[in-house]
C-alpha cells in the first residue's frame, strides 16, 4: 500500500514495503510487484478472496497477493 496522492511514504513505510518485497521476490524471483494508492487499495482488499491477518503493526504492512497457477513450464497459465 501506499499514501493517497500527493502524500509521500514516510521512511518507516518504505523500510516495511521494501521488505515486504524482497520476502515476496526471494520467493517467487520475478515477480511484478507494484505499490497502490491507499483508497484504491482498500476497494481491492474489499474484493479479496481471503484475509490473513499476521502479526505485522508497522504501518503500510499490508499487501495484496493475486493467486495464479504455474504451467510445467513454468509460464503462467491464463485462461483465454
Amino acid at each position: 500500500m501506499a499514501p493517497q496522492s500527493g502524500v509521500a511514504m514516510p521512511p518507516g513505510g518504505l523500510l516495511v514495503a521494501n521488505a515486504c518485497a524482497q520476502t515476496v521476490l526471494r520467493r517467487c524471483p520475478g515477480a511484478s510487484i507494484s505499490f497502490i494508492e491507499r483508497y484504491k487499495f482498500y476497494n481491492e482488499a474489499r474484493n479479496s478472496f481471503a484475509v490473513v491477518q499476521t502479526l505485522e503493526r508497522r504501518p503500510y504492512g499490508n499487501c495484496i497477493l493475486v493467486k495464479g497457477v504455474i504451467g510445467p513450464d513454468g509460464q503462467d497459465l491464463k485462461p483465454s
